[in-house]
């Protein structure tokens, strides 16, 4: 037989496969009238465990293992298929739909908004990019913004997440876990380095450079050419180490900062734009203790547990997948006194208004051991 014969009978078999489907489909229907009219779950681990081992060996040995992802996937379509015919809406997702009707049209022009560092830091300036006239109230920690929102004393905080050259920001994946908030919008700021100094020191004087250890891994090209009898120092923030330059009688230090920063500390820049990449990007959350949902969110954010068992990730991709729903981000994170287990960070791209929202919403407990709604949000940039 040559390719185009062979190619028919694959569309043959396409066709009829494809009426096994529908007749699949229309017998699953039956099964989920039967199990709403007797209060049964959606999810049977049990036989769909024994059936996977039934049909496996029924295949040769050389095909028998490739039966688990293909009927994975079937069964999920089965279960999405379920779960819209009988979804009854859970309670967080009413609250996420009163937050959708309730919440203004607009963010707030000058809310009292937390940030890490002192002024000129760019979580500062991200704040000024997402509020007109903010009230900044600055803190020595992330931990510090986390729990000036949770207690009532800031309405927003403004935490940065990822950077584009530098990846995640470890310190606040991990806190996030552990405190109560929404996410409200997030913000891509650009980000541009300068090298700064005291008037006068040239670059061939420096013998030290200071920054927060993101911009220093933003800037390694530029570490790397000035060489190892450079002193690198971590500090808390970029803004402080231009104070921390500014303040010191020392003619050899210089800091890694804003533009902003340079003129608020009577710096002068020696070198511009020192980052790596030329479109070095900040990923900026905006976080409320309230839940707030605000028109045209198309981000969704959760933490997960899942089971402790081979597959248990692949469930939860496979969800996503059936459903249409596009992951952006997957961070893992250790789950503190459990070895070797992990929490996960999704980060999806989904309408809020989305039917495919509304059937996650309402079954990631069935898929998940434990999750946390973090909320449902516009990037902007």
């Amino acid at each position: 037989m040559n390719l185009t014969e062979l190619r028919d009978e694959i569309d043959q078999l396409d066709l009829e496969l494809i009426a096994l489907f529908q007749k699949r489909m229309e017998i699953v229907t039956k099964v989920s009238d039967y199990k709403r009219e007797n209060n049964l779950p959606t999810l049977d681990k049990g036989r769909e465990s024994s059936k996977l081992l039934t049909l496996s060996q029924h295949l040769p040995e050389e095909l028998s293992g490739f039966i688990y992802p293909l009927y994975d996937t079937i069964f999920e379509i089965s279960r999405n298929y379920q779960h819209q015919r009988r979804r009854k809406p859970t309670s967080l997702y009413g609250e996420i739909f009163k937050a959708v009707e309730t919440t203004p049209k607009m963010l707030k022009k000058n809310p009292v908004v937390a940030c890490q560092g002192i002024e000129g830091a760019y979580s500062g300036l991200a704040s000024k990019r997402l509020f007109k006239h903010p009230d900044v109230q600055y803190f020595s920690s992330f931990e510090g913004v986390f729990k000036a929102v949770e207690q009532g004393l800031c309405e927003y905080g403004i935490l940065p997440l990822e950077n584009s050259t530098a990846g995640s920001v470890n310190e606040v994946y991990r806190l996030l876990q552990l405190h109560d908030f929404k996410i409200v919008k997030s913000l891509r700021f650009k980000v541009d380095h300068n090298l700064a100094v005291k008037p006068g020191v040239k670059l061939e004087d420096i013998k030290e450079i200071t920054s927060h250890p993101q911009a220093l891994a933003q800037c390694s090209g530029l570490l790397d050419k000035l060489g190892k009898e450079v002193k690198v120092t971590p500090c808390e923030n970029t803004a402080l180490a231009a104070k921390i330059v500014a303040g010191s009688e020392r003619q050899d230090l210089a800091a890694i900062c804003s533009n902003i920063s340079v003129a608020e500390y009577g710096l002068t820049a020696i070198e511009q734009d020192v980052q790596d990449q030329s479109n070095n990007y900040t990923r900026f959350i905006c976080i409320s203790k309230n839940l707030e949902i605000y028109p045209g969110a198309d981000k969704t954010s959760i933490i997960a547990i899942l089971p402790h068992h081979p597959g248990a990730l692949y469930k939860v991709l496979s969800r996503f997948h059936v459903l249409g729903i596009n992951l952006q981000k997957l961070e893992s994170r250790p789950i503190p006194n459990k070895d070797f287990q992990f929490k996960f960070y999704f980060d999806l791209e989904t309408s809020v208004y989305s039917e495919e929202f509304g059937t996650l919403i309402n079954s990631l407990d069935e898929i998940c051991q434990e999750f946390k709604y973090l909320g449902s949000y516009l990037e902007v940039v």
